[in-house]
């Protein structure tokens, strides 16, 4: 079977932390990350953009093109900004229908549900299930 694109972003990106030793280099690459994201205008910082479950503010701004679901998001937190750089490099972009059936062993292999706080990884699956819920709608939509 060949792997869809989001398999192929997950394995990039494990590769891409098993070049760092320890977790303060990793936490790092994360923030650097959440540096890049695109801009997020004031107007889609409202309620019905918000994630709930996320300890940090966070927004999330979704658009479904072909079937493609691409969104942005933006934190007041660093970390949190990290963590949607990489669902970013993720999910954004790709089939609605392979977001929804998508596995997430990219979250264990790289570490992030030994080394991220309870509330970060309530937040991190919370953005998931936003991203999902988006995708699933954006199944069949024309």
């Amino acid at each position: 079977m060949a792997m869809n694109e989001i398999q192929v972003a997950q394995d990039e990106l494990i590769e891409d932390f098993q070049l760092f030793d320890n977790w303060i280099d990793r936490y790092q690459y994360i923030i650097d990350l959440g540096k890049d994201l695109p801009e997020f205008p004031d107007a889609w910082r409202n309620e019905e953009n918000r994630i709930h479950g996320c300890q940090s503010q966070v927004w999330l701004m979704t658009r479904c093109a072909d079937e493609r679901l691409d969104f942005t998001a933006v934190s007041d937190s660093a970390i949190v900004s990290g963590l949607i750089a990489i669902l970013m490099r993720v999910y954004s972009g790709k089939q609605a229908a392979d977001i929804i059936n998508a596995t997430h062993e990219f979250i264990g292999e790289i570490g992030l549900d030994e080394h991220l706080s309870p509330t970060r990884s309530n937040g991190l699956n919370a953005m998931i299930k936003a991203i999902e819920s988006a995708a699933g709608a954006c199944v069949g939509a024309k």
